[in-house]
C-alpha cells in the first residue's frame, strides 16, 4: 500500500523531468543546428565572413607564431581564432552574439584546437585586450576610430591587422591585397599596423638634446649639439625600434620606456648613443 502511494506521488515528478529533458534536448538540437546568415545584424556590425585566404594573409602579415596571444575583435564563426590556434598560438575571440560563440566553440572542437582557441560573449568596447600580442578585426572605420586610443595604448610592437577598413589618420605600416577570384570574392585587403612606442618630448644626450614630435609611427624634430641644430629626417618607429637621420648620421635604436639607445653610423664609422627622457612618462 505504501509502495503504491509512493509511486503515485513520484509519477508527476517523473513526468515533469521527462518533459524538461525533452525540451532541453530540443533546445540543444536547435543550438547545434544554428547557421549564421551573411549580413545578419549584430550589435555593432553586420556579419560577413572573412575569406579563409585573407585570414591566412592577415596572420602571415602579423607573423603569428606559437609565442603569440591573438585576440580577434568580433570573432563571428571563429575562423580567425581557429586559424591562429592551428599555428600554435593561444587565441581568444570576442563576440557579442551568444549563438556565434557557441558555434565557434563547436568549430574549435571539430578542428581539434579547443585547448588553444577560446571564445567569450562580450562587448568589444568593454573588453581588456591589453595582453594581446596580435589583434585582428573586421569592423568599420567608425568603430576602428573609437578603438584606436585603446589600441595605441597597447605594448609597443603589438601587431594590429584589419580586413579592409583603416584607422583614419594612422596610416598602415603595410597593405596587401588578394586578387578577387575563387580564393576571395569580396573584402580582399589586409592592413597591418605595429603599435609604436611613445617618444614625443625632450631627450637628454651626453652632449646635446633631442626634441621629438610624433604622429603615430612618424617622427620629426631637432638634435641640438652645442651651437649646432640639425633637423631630424626620415624618422620612423616600428614598435619599440626607432630610426632617424640627423645631418649625415643615421641613428638606430630601441626605446625602453624613458631610455632609448642604439648605434649611430656615419662616414667616420659607428658608435653607441643613448638618450633619456627629460620628463619621464607616467604609467
Amino acid at each position: 500500500m505504501m509502495r503504491s502511494r509512493f509511486f503515485r506521488l513520484l509519477l508527476p515528478v517523473l513526468c515533469f523531468c521527462m518533459i524538461s529533458l525533452g525540451a532541453l534536448a530540443q533546445s540543444n538540437e536547435g543550438t547545434e543546428a544554428y547557421e549564421p546568415e551573411v549580413h545578419q545584424e549584430g550589435k555593432d556590425v553586420v556579419w560577413v565572413p572573412t575569406a579563409q585566404a585573407l585570414v591566412d594573409l592577415m596572420l602571415d602579415m602579423a607573423k603569428v607564431t606559437p609565442k603569440d596571444y591573438v585576440i580577434d575583435l568580433g570573432s563571428g564563426d571563429g575562423r580567425t581564432v581557429i586559424s591562429a590556434a592551428k599555428r600554435g598560438a593561444r587565441a581568444l575571440g570576442i563576440e557579442y552574439n551568444p549563438d556565434m560563440v557557441a558555434l565557434s566553440r563547436r568549430n574549435a572542437v571539430k578542428e581539434g584546437v579547443a585547448d588553444r582557441a577560446r571564445f567569450e560573449k562580450a562587448d568589444l568596447f568593454e573588453t581588456d585586450f591589453s595582453r594581446a600580442t596580435v589583434v585582428t578585426m573586421f569592423l568599420l572605420p567608425t568603430i576602428n576610430a573609437k578603438l584606436r586610443p585603446k589600441i595605441l595604448a597597447l605594448k609597443p610592437g603589438t601587431r594590429i591587422v584589419s580586413n579592409t577598413f583603416d584607422m583614419g589618420e594612422w596610416m598602415p605600416d603595410r597593405t596587401e591585397n588578394i586578387d578577387q577570384g575563387e580564393r576571395c570574392t569580396d573584402w580582399c585587403t589586409a592592413l597591418l599596423w605595429i603599435v609604436p612606442a611613445r617618444v614625443e618630448g625632450s631627450w637628454k644626450l651626453p652632449r646635446g638634446q633631442l626634441d621629438l614630435s610624433q604622429s603615430f609611427q612618424m617622427v620629426t624634430g631637432t638634435l641640438k649639439t652645442g651651437d649646432r641644430t640639425e633637423i631630424i629626417a626620415k624618422g620612423m618607429l616600428t614598435g619599440d625600434r626607432i630610426e632617424f637621420f640627423a645631418g649625415q648620421r643615421r641613428y638606430t635604436g630601441v626605446v625602453r620606456g624613458n631610455v632609448m639607445e642604439g648605434r649611430v653610423a656615419s662616414k667616420a664609422g659607428a658608435r653607441r648613443w643613448r638618450a633619456s627622457r627629460r620628463e619621464p612618462l607616467s604609467r
